[in-house]
């Protein structure tokens, strides 16, 4: 259990939080929600202690343990892998090293016999002779294979070290578990896993998450920040969601009939103020009028922008034709005979392990790139517009964000049209003259998604275009592109947005395709091998047995 009592946090005159007090208890899977900005990491750094509050306090229950998943990629790199996920549990690790420093000694003394015995019964209390089973069963599960278990953390890529740095968090049974995007860099595989292990995970589990399925799958409550402060919801997101949005219509309804009656009221004072027949009726409702007051709307810093996609012509019958198209990065082959053509109205999600299979066909659908070998072909009515998921030479010049998206207005356009469709963006005022070169990586998304917009392109082609995008966004995104009447190709770890937006999967494989004319959800039922759910992980309590 994880309590936080009257937590206020401001930077300058901006408050962050205001009097908190909110509790999180064992067995619970909380989903921490708010809008890029909100506060969400920088409250579990409060709930971790590596931040302190301005006012307030957190506790936990006696003698329990909070493990946290480190954002730091290169605290560990001269661990090794497994060393690393020990970690996650200070006492035991210690432990285990003293324990090797003793039974390494050429001579053994009276006093390292009894400090042994010692260290051994601790060591089992917490079960550490389970720790190896324990950290294996972690690292296979979250797709970390055995060969790269031995190696030092710096030896691993970016997305291996997210992997470990994740088992490091979950091991050892935490009594409060703290989770800032754990599912970054983690493929359909250990997502599936993951949801898995907290679904039966006993203790308090506090996540930060743009991913709408996942939360849904493994959240009890919701903790949505907004207004300046945190208010706890029973149920996953889309529960939260649906009552949210019910109690804010209520409001709204409830001040709508408050304003009309107060209108009603002030209308028959002024008719009949001044009459002595109707005076006393008058007064009375003035009276009335004086207690009707409207409840307090506060802004929330939850916003949503306008993602609309709209094609200046329609399809023809011809939209693209792809013959045994094959192409090598650095002398490795990622992609291989590939054929498809791609029909009117079609919305088709890629998949596969290889992310760079993927962004290379792109790549080369877009013009970006050359195929090696094969041919494709866009139809003579199709106007194609691309979302790279590398986008940084889009912004690395001096102009503002005004200057910036007038290079893809329309040419009868000017300067208002681009405050204009900015503001639509979520750039309003001050932001709109922003340079380019400083955004961050939600604003560079809204901008080059600005980008696609104007171009009345009636085919999309979209590369984890949900990257850095708060869950608002998301969602704004994920609609506009179920409402699109033109071709859609894309690829994205959000399952949601596959599952709601696609009704073809192909999946690249080293072989060429699996092409699937079915919807996301169907496809994994279908139970194909590179996408086959792992064996689930039964928890801390399991090993024991």
């Amino acid at each position: 259990m994880i309590i936080a009592s009257n937590v206020a946090l401001s930077y300058g005159k901006r408050v962050i939080f205001k009097d908190v007090n909110i509790k999180f208890t064992p067995g619970n899977c909380y989903g921490l929600i708010g809008a890029n900005g909100s506060g969400k990491s920088t409250f579990l750094k409060i709930l971790a202690g590596e931040l302190e509050p301005d006012r307030g306090t957190v506790s936990v229950g006696p003698g329990e343990r909070i493990a946290v998943l480190s954002q730091d990629q290169f605290a560990y790199d001269e661990e090794t892998v497994f060393n690393t996920v020990i970690r996650g549990h200070e006492r035991l690790y210690a432990l285990m090293a003293e324990r090797e420093a003793i039974y390494a000694k050429t001579e053994f003394s009276e006093e390292d016999g009894i400090r042994c015995g010692a260290l051994e019964a601790e060591f089992g209390e917490i079960n550490g002779y389970e720790a190896e089973s324990e950290a294996a069963v972690l690292l296979s599960g979250l797709g970390i294979s055995e060969e790269l278990r031995k190696k030092r953390m710096k030896e691993l890529d970016g997305a291996d070290k997210v992997r470990v740095l994740l088992a490091k968090a979950l091991f050892g049974n935490p009594d409060v578990l703290l989770l800032d995007e754990p599912t970054n860099q983690l493929n359909l595989k250990s997502i599936a896993w993951l949801e898995d292990f907290l679904s039966r995970f006993p203790n308090t589990v506090i996540i930060v998450s743009h991913d709408r399925h996942f939360l849904n799958q493994v959240c009890t409550h919701v903790a949505d920040i907004d207004f300046g402060r945190i208010q706890v919801y029973t149920g996953n997101y889309d529960f939260w969601y649906q009552t949210s949005q019910l109690h804010l219509k209520q409001r709204q309804n409830d001040n709508k009939k408050i304003a009309a009656k107060a209108e009603e009221l002030k209308q028959f004072i002024q008719r009949f103020s001044a009459n002595a027949s109707k005076a006393k009726q008058a007064t009375a409702r003035k009276n009335l009028l004086e207690k009707l007051t409207l409840e307090d709307m506060p802004v929330s810093s939850r916003k949503y922008p306008f993602i609309a996609f709209k094609p200046e012509r329609p399809c023809g019958d011809v939209i693209l034709e792809i013959r045994e198209l094959s192409k090598k990065i650095d002398g490795v082959a990622v992609l291989n005979n590939i054929t498809l053509n791609v029909n009117r109205g079609g919305k088709i999600a890629f998949v596969g392990e290889d992310s760079l299979a993927k962004t290379t066909l792109f790549q080369i659908l877009a013009g970006e790139l050359e195929p090696d070998s094969g041919s494709f072909r866009w139809g003579v009515t199709i106007s194609h517009s691309y979302f790279p998921k590398e986008n940084s030479g889009f912004f690395n010049n001096d102009l503002n964000l005004v200057e910036w998206l007038g290079q893809f207005c329309p040419e009868t356009e000017g300067e208002t049209f681009a405050r204009g469709f900015l503001g639509k963006m979520l750039f309003s005022g001050e932001e709109a003259l922003k340079k380019a070169s400083v955004l961050s990586g939600g604003e560079r998304v809204r901008c080059m998604l600005s980008r696609m917009m104007l171009s009345g392109a009636n085919a999309l082609i979209l590369d984890e275009p949900t990257n850095h995008l708060d869950l608002e966004s998301i969602i704004a995104l994920n609609d506009g592109l179920i409402a699109f009447p033109g071709v859609i190709l894309f690829c994205s770890h959000d399952y949601q947005l596959v599952s709601s937006v696609a009704d073809r999967i192909v999946e690249i494989t080293p072989d060429g395709i699996i092409d699937r004319m079915t919807g996301y959800d169907d496809y994994l039922d279908e139970g194909n091998v590179s996408m086959t759910r792992p064996e689930p992980y039964h928890g801390h309590q399991a090993l024991r047995l």
